[in-house]
Parts: C-alpha cells; sequence; structure tokens
C-alpha cells in the first residue's frame, strides 16, 4: 500500500534516500533538533523560576536522560514487532484512562493523573502513541478504500478519545482527532473525506459565530458527498442531516458539553481584553513578553516578565513565551524551523519504510508532534485558543518528555530499518 502523496510524486520519495553523506547515518536532524531544543528548555525553564522557591529545570534535564536511553534501546528494535503487542498496548491504555477517572489525581481544571510511588503519570500522553501504534496495524492491513472501511479505525479511537474528553482534556482530545485524519489520509482515503470528517466541526463553529453561512456550507457538503460517496442520494441525505443536526445541537453542547473555563479557553483569545485579570490574563502578559524580546531578545536568563513571573505555569505550555522574551523573533523563528525541518525528517523517513506500517507509525507520530507544536505556538501569541497542549521538548512535563522520546527512538527505528534496506539494493 503506498500513500497518496507516494503516489502522487514517487520521485521525490525515492530521490529522498540518494546522495547521503556518512554522517546522514547519525541522523543528526532526528537527534539533534529534540536534544537542542531540551537543551535551551532547561535554560527557560530555570529562567521562569529565577524568583520561585523550587527548580524543575535539572529535572527537565534528567527525564530527557531517561527518556533518550528508551529511545535508543527502541531505534535497535524492529518496529514490525510491536504488531504483536498492539492489542495489549491498547487494552492497557484503555484500562489506565478508566483509571484516571476512578483514583486520578486533579489538577488545573482537569482529572488526568495517577500518583505511582510518588511519580505522577498522566495516561492520556501515553495514550498518543498506543493510539497510534494501533491504528497503523490496523491500517496497514486495511486499506480505507470504501466508507465502511472507515468504522473500525475511527471506532477504536473513539474509545480514548472519550475517556480523555471527559476528565476533561480538550487539547489531548483534539490530538487523537488530528493523529486519525492524518494517518487515515496516508492509508489512502480520498482527500474529500477528510473535508467530509471535519465538516461537522465547522458546521458547530459557523453555527455559533456566523450561522448565515450556513446556508452555503451545508449544501456544499452535501454536494461533495453526493459527488464522492456511494449510493448518492442516501450520502447526500446523510450528509445534510449530520450538519442540521451540528448546527442545532451546537448551542446545547456548548452550555452543557463544556465547562466555564473550557468556553472561556476557546473564546477569549479573541479578545482577551474582556477578562484581563481573568481568563485573558495569560494571553495578554504572553504577547506582551513575546513581543518586549523584539528582534536579538533580552538574552538568556534575563527577561523581566518571565524573571518576576507574570505568567503562570510558564515553564509548561507557555513556555514559547519564555522564548520568544529571552532569544527574541531570531530564537523563536529558529525552534520554528527546527520543528519544520524535524518533519521534513519525519516524511523523508515514512516515505522509503520497508513497510505499511512503519510508515503509519512515523507519520502519526509526525502528525501528533506537528499539531502540537501550530496548536501551542499560536496560542501563546494569541492566534488560537488556550488548550492545554505543550509543546514538544520544550514545555516541562515528565509524560510528555517520555512520550516524545518513545516516539522519537520508534521513528528511529524506521529510519535505521529503511536504511538496511536501500544497502541490500
Amino acid at each position: 500500500m503506498l500513500s497518496p502523496l507516494k503516489r502522487r510524486n514517487p520521485r521525490f520519495f525515492n530521490g529522498l534516500g540518494k546522495g547521503r553523506s556518512p554522517l546522514a547515518e547519525v541522523d543528526l536532524i532526528l537527534w539533534g533538533v529534540p536534544l537542542a531544543m531540551v537543551a535551551i528548555a532547561g535554560i527557560l525553564i530555570a529562567s521562569t523560576q529565577r524568583q520561585a522557591n523550587y527548580a524543575d529545570w535539572y529535572q527537565h534535564w534528567l527525564t530527557a536522560a531517561v527518556g533518550m536511553v528508551i529511545a535508543l534501546l527502541l531505534a535497535r528494535m524492529p518496529l514490525d514487532r510491536l504488531t504483536l503487542f498492539k492489542w495489549p498496548t491498547y487494552i492497557s491504555m484503555v484500562a489506565s484512562l478508566v483509571a484516571v477517572r476512578v483514583v486520578g489525581t486533579s489538577a488545573l481544571g482537569a482529572q488526568s493523573w495517577i500518583n505511582i510511588g510518588g511519580f505522577y503519570v498522566q495516561p492520556s500522553e501515553f495514550a498518543k502513541v498506543g493510539a497510534i501504534l494501533l491504528l497503523a496495524g490496523v491500517l496497514a492491513r486495511h486499506q480505507v478504500d470504501r466508507p465502511v472501511d472507515l468504522i473500525r479505525p475511527v471506532g477504536l479511537i473513539a474509545v480514548p478519545w472519550l475517556l480523555v474528553f471527559v476528565q476533561p482534556d480538550l487539547g489531548s482530545s483534539l490530538v487523537f482527532g488530528a493523529v486519525l485524519l492524518v494517518m487515515l489520509f496516508w492509508a489512502g482515503m480520498p482527500g474529500a473525506w477528510v473535508l467530509l470528517l471535519l465538516s461537522p466541526l465547522v458546521t458547530a463553529i459557523v453555527a455559533g459565530t456566523l450561522p448565515w453561512l450556513l446556508l452555503g456550507w451545508v449544501p456544499l457538503m452535501g454536494w461533495l458527498a453526493w459527488k464522492t460517496l456511494p449510493w448518492k442520494r442516501a450520502a447526500l441525505g446523510i450528509s445534510s442531516a449530520l450538519q442540521g443536526l451540528f448546527a442545532v445541537a451546537t448551542p446545547w453542547l456548548w452550555e452543557h458539553g463544556l465547562r466555564p473555563h473550557q468556553r472561556a479557553r476557546l473564546t477569549l483569545f479573541l479578545d482577551p481584553a474582556q477578562d484581563p485579570l481573568g481568563g485573558g490574563y495569560h494571553l495578554l502578559q504572553s504577547t506582551v513578553g513575546i513581543g518586549s524580546g523584539q528582534i536579538w531578545g533580552t538574552g538568556l536568563m534575563q527577561g523581566s516578565l518571565t524573571k518576576l513571573r507574570f505568567i503562570p505555569e510558564q515553564h509548561t505550555d507557555f513556555i514559547f513565551s519564555a522564548l520568544g522574551e529571552e532569544t527574541g523573533f531570531l530564537g523563536s523563528v529558529l525552534v520554528v524551523a527546527g520543528f519544520a525541518l524535524l518533519m521534513w525528517r519525519l516524511l523523508q523517513i515514512a516515505g522509503r519504510a520497508r513497510s505499511d506500517y512503519e510508515a503509519l507509525v512515523v507519520v502519526g507520530i509526525g502528525a501528533m508532534l506537528m499539531f502540537q507544536v501550530v496548536v501551542n505556538i499560536n496560542m501563546t501569541i494569541g492566534l488560537g485558543p488556550i488548550t492545554g497542549i505543550p509543546l514538544p521538548w520544550l514545555s516541562y512535563g515528565r509524560s510528555a518528555m517520555l512520550v516524545n522520546f518513545i516516539s522519537l527512538g520508534l521513528c528511529a527505528s524506521a529510519a535505521r530499518r529503511g536504511r538496511m534496506a536501500q544497502s541490500r539494493w
């Protein structure tokens, strides 16, 4: 099974592995970009806690060191072996998410952690990788050619998604959706179907903001369903009914499906000055801090807003604001470029993977990481709502750090096997 991208432009992917220098065997991009971000993150975390009576920077580096060891071990393991454990992994993932509801610990408005021997573990972070491994195993065996082929992957991902959403952890639940769509597209699902799957979300947003646009949007989605799906009349009717259902249900879901702090997070980014001392405080202070860095920044450990702790929990979800203040526009662009380079490398690895399963795992991990990057950075600069999504390798968080390095090890395994396969040719 070839991905849609590879079918459309095979020369691009076939050329990715040619002309390698000896340094390419070390995979400088795959390992170097995350390690560089971990290094700078430790300094930024220390800067955010200069006036505090605690310090997390050394724990950030220590967790990264443990994660690096795990990643190196996973890099030596054939990735295909994990298909044997996809169902035990899935069952363990669901069980851990259920356990959070029973014995979990609450913090910052969400019950998302389990205390294990004094260490707080966030199962939803590990569930992301578990879901990717399961989806890769399923999609590698069952290509998505018909609408009925969506039932299995969507049904499997719906269980952990729902358990994470009710914690409530809106940010992590969005990651599951992004991973599912990207992996389905790579597995052969037409691009028009991606839009149809996203259309209820768009309908809900339009219904709550510019309802008159529904007069054009709903017929457009009905036409797209009629054009691209079998059983054209049924597809047209189901699509129109589904769009109408979401348009009508949106007000009720807004009032009863989300908690007040979640509603505030989703709307205050449009005008944080509405609540400058409450829900909008984070956004206002974050944009001020990033803007004060200007081109070159104030210098590491020299940020005034960071030092005085104007932004609560800055070392976690809002670490990019510290980066912007202390390294300026230049440092921020370098970090964004680093993530873009890493994503290019992951596409390169997926394009020459030895098996469909390995390609799907790498693509799923790439979707997970890049979705978090885009949402987190947009959140801190005021272009998106606050969703509680961390910035990979930069935000403090032990569970997230371990998951990021586990993901790195899985990608490194696929890259190593891809190089071995090419060397045989």
